[in-house]
């Protein structure tokens, strides 16, 4: 089964973005090549960018807030396992305070290094960060991979509070909500008037079926429209019945 999910508001879509974009990170990071490590510090760039709402941090507190608070109440339920509610209760309280305890804006110790902003301003243009453009970063892609490696842990480390923050927001998010199957005859799904203020629809299809879903989703009615995939011509509707597994996410 391949999932599909679609953020049906900005909040989430920013959320998914940078969890990619950490996956990212932590994946060419850990790797030895100069041009995989190039990878992970334009992806640190791409983070930078999307943190770069003043109230993103104050944002996730008051979501973190908000679920604890609901999560109490949950207390004495004997559908609830109280063992699994304290450990998450406790991720909240030391991502809060992690979050909490992050000097000034984020990122804020990247976009003060010079060097490093010199290097954000070329790799925005196509192949503006060749070695006659950036001859010190040129230098620093030719030093050992450990001293590579030990300098963007360093960058990176400021931002890991944001990353547990909103590992734990969308967490809860996936984990909430009843899957239900259903069958898009000839390709094409509708449903009127849901009934449901989802915050994030996820779709999973089997892997076999060489087509994707189109979402689009708002308070009155929820379309999904398999196409076919890769295909070269004009996006066409795959016209044959699909069996999927839908579920609305609620935070």
């Amino acid at each position: 089964m391949i999932c599909y999910e679609h953020p049906l508001n900005e909040r989430i879509r920013t959320l998914l973005r940078l969890e990619d974009l950490f996956d990212k990170v932590a994946f060419f990071s850990a790797r030895e090549d100069a041009f995989e490590h190039h990878s992970a510090l334009v992806t640190l760039f791409e983070i930078l960018d999307v943190t770069g709402r003043a109230d993103m941090k104050s944002d996730l507190l008051q979501e973190l807030e908000r679920q604890k608070q609901a999560l109490e109440l949950l207390r004495g339920s004997p559908k609830i396992s109280e063992g699994a509610l304290n450990q998450v209760l406790s991720n909240i309280q030391v991502a809060s305070q992690s979050m909490l305890g992050m000097p000034g804006k984020i990122g804020e110790l990247m976009r003060e290094n010079e060097w490093l902003m010199s290097i954000k301003q070329r790799v925005g243009i196509p192949g503006g960060a060749c070695e006659f453009d950036l001859p010190s970063y040129h230098y620093w892609l030719h030093q050992d991979p450990s001293v590579r490696r030990s300098d963007l842990n360093e960058w990176l480390e400021p931002l890991l509070p944001i990353e547990r923050g909103f590992s734990i927001v969308l967490h809860l998010l996936r984990n909430s909500g009843k899957t239900f199957r259903h069958v898009a005859q000839r390709g094409v799904f509708q449903q009127m008037g849901p009934g449901r203020i989802a915050h994030m629809l996820c779709l999973k299809v089997d892997d076999s079926r060489p087509c994707v879903p189109e979402i689009s989703a708002n308070k009155y009615a929820l379309n999904i429209r398999f196409v076919i995939s890769g295909s070269r011509q004009k996006t066409k509707v795959y016209e044959e019945d699909v069996e999927f597994e839908l579920t609305f996410c609620t935070l």
